[in-house]
């Protein structure tokens, strides 16, 4: 894995069936003509019954032998993670004033994986994602202790720009979030306000395009781009949300609940973009609905009061899981 952009400021066989025994063959297939009919057998003048030799065999009965086949089904990937990780966390808690919210996690986040994190209301789920792209230390008395590391820089270093790197790591909340003020257009553009250099409009506008189309939301809005993006429905505004998130073309792309609001249609879409995200980048989401982790994630982590309990990949964690109580939860005993 090439490795990403500073984020620091400028200055720091198949078996054969065995027909049943005295079957008769179907009426409705014919014997080859090559295949000579028994020879009766000749009764002599004496009486006596006798069976003559049998004749030599032709080449078309010969035993032919079995043809093996193989058939080649496509590997599915693994979900073991391998090569360098593209966000790891080691030691990780987070507080509100003297509150302490996630409780010295840590877990690997590899490259090109969708990561679910489920686990009960209040576990710390949101508050451990927002650690990862520096949006926790925004709240009040809220302070983080631990590294997080992206491509082997830690975030929480003195060197590190937060607005470059809030261009790698991208995030999107729970409830849609356009800007009420600006078009459809703009709200994507929006992200490349910060870019540096600036790109022209001309190549702005290759690139919201680019985004709404990744997003599956182009040819809804393509005849509408001038109008005001709240005029959209909900599922297209979050929709449109994660089309500015893509458009900076993010390393890792942060899901907070994404579909929490939105209707069955609006969840399908967004579950199916996110399963296609996984080729360009890491993914880590953050659920409640845990078929939605079993449908979108490759790993799985649960967390509980504020402690990562067990991360694996999702059908070992749903099928066979480690922990007691990881399977009271997800057999709902709690939670």
């Amino acid at each position: 894995m090439p490795p990403g952009p500073s984020i620091a400021s400028p200055t720091a066989q198949p078996s054969a069936l065995t027909p049943l025994r005295d079957s008769p063959p179907p009426a409705s297939l014919s014997m080859p003509p090559e295949m000579p009919l028994e020879t009766p057998p000749v009764i002599s003048s004496t009486g006596s019954r006798s069976t003559p030799a049998p004749a030599p065999p032709t080449e078309a009965l010969r035993r032919v032998a079995p043809t093996t086949v193989t058939i080649n089904t496509p590997a599915k990937p693994s979900a073991e993670p391998t090569g360098t990780p593209r966000l790891s966390v080691h030691g990780l808690s987070a507080f509100f004033g003297g509150s302490c919210a996630v409780r010295d996690v840590s877990v690997v986040l590899p490259d090109r994986f969708v990561t679910a994190i489920i686990g009960p209301s209040g576990c710390g789920k949101s508050t451990l994602l927002r650690c990862l792209n520096r949006m926790h230390e925004t709240l009040p008395l809220a302070r983080v202790e631990g590294q997080v590391m992206l491509d082997g820089q830690d975030i929480y270093g003195r060197a590190v720009n937060v607005t470059a790197l809030r261009q790698h790591v991208g995030m999107v909340f729970q409830r849609p979030t356009p800007f009420p003020t600006m078009s459809i257009r703009d709200n994507v553009a929006a992200a490349l306000l910060t870019a540096s250099p600036r790109p022209s409009r001309a190549r702005t506008d290759e690139i919201v395009e680019r985004a709404l189309r990744r997003t599956a939301l182009w040819d809804e809005v393509k005849d509408r781009l001038r109008d005001s993006a709240v005029g959209l429905s909900g599922g297209q505004q979050q929709r449109l949300c994660i089309a500015r998130a893509l458009a900076i073309e993010p390393e890792v792309l942060l899901l907070d609940e994404p579909t929490a609001s939105l209707d069955p249609l609006s969840t399908q879409k967004v579950e199916e973009l996110v399963y296609e995200l996984r080729r360009d980048m890491t993914v880590v989401i953050v659920t409640h609905n845990m078929q939605q982790a079993a449908r979108v994630s490759d790993r799985t982590a649960f967390m509980l009061g504020g402690e990562l309990v067990e991360v694996a990949p999702t059908t070992t964690l749903f099928t066979t899981p480690h922990d007691p109580r990881t399977e009271a939860y997800i057999t709902g005993r709690f939670g």
